[in-house]
């Protein structure tokens, strides 16, 4: 008899079926449907307002649909969240850390959470730490951190349990030239072995550079999704985004603004 279960596709590292979240008469997201496949690094663009931290937060067990599923390497996040979210990375937009932690007692306490094997802790925290080099501030409260550094802990909170799914709302936003590129090359390194990362992101530039899957939604729904190749064609992926969202103004701007 022939084993079917190791041909068997594996599932995706996120699918998403018609989710929906409306705050008030607003639809902030109408039904999005989005596959991400498993080991990429999966880009998600799209303008204000657009629903993208809306839909990763739904997508990730922080925020309840209105209607709709969400899947994670196949555990149903809204059915079983404890599974879903021991294998979930999330840096979520606008969660407050428990900043009165020193940043090593925030990633030591979050490894807690994960009921990671206490042997295991404070070699993962100190890796952590140097990574991105926040060896100089372990010692101090997060409220005090600047906006980069605390973009930065938050980061390794998420990385932490050795998640396989890493889901980033805007990871690089206000973290300096340096520890952007080492967190590129942890991510690069990281989905080389397998893993899966979703980013949020206003930078074509780092969609393009990164990702090798990109969906653009706007208005909560997406308006196109495959490999960054098939979404922006002939086009860089900036045009393209701008083709597909509208919005472009091609006036020089008014008279008055003008220096000649």
């Amino acid at each position: 008899m022939t084993d079917l279960s190791s041909t068997a596709p594996s599932p995706p590292a996120l699918q998403l079926r018609g989710l929906v979240k409306r705050f008030g008469e607003k639809a902030a997201v109408a039904g999005i449907d989005l596959d991400v496949p498993a080991g990429s690094f999966f880009g998600l663009v799209g303008p204000n307002g657009a629903g993208k931290t809306t839909t990763l937060s739904m997508a990730t067990g922080l925020l309840r649909p209105d209607a709709g599923a969400a899947w994670v390497h196949g555990v149903d996040v809204w059915a079983d969240p404890v599974r879903a979210k021991s294998i979930i990375g999330n840096l979520a937009d606008g969660v407050r850390l428990f900043d009165r932690l020193t940043g090593e007692q925030l990633i030591t306490y979050t490894a807690m959470l994960f009921s990671l094997p206490r042997e295991q802790i404070a070699g993962r925290v100190a890796d952590l730490i140097d990574m991105m080099d926040l060896r100089e501030a372990a010692g101090t409260i997060v409220a005090d951190y600047s906006a980069g550094m605390t973009k930065k802990v938050a980061l390794a909170c998420a990385l932490v349990h050795a998640p396989r799914l890493l889901v980033l709302d805007e990871p690089f936003e206000s973290v300096d030239p340096v520890s952007a590129a080492n967190i590129e090359d942890v991510l690069r390194g990281y989905t080389a072995s397998g893993g899966s990362v979703i980013v949020s992101s206003h930078s074509m530039d780092l969609v393009q550079r990164m990702c090798d899957h990109v969906a653009v939604i706007a208005a909560g729904r997406v308006l196109a999704a495959g490999t960054v190749d098939e979404v922006r064609g002939e086009q860089s992926l900036q045009d393209r985004f701008v083709a597909l969202v509208g919005g472009r103004h091609t006036s020089e701007g008014p008279q008055w603004l003008r220096q000649s």
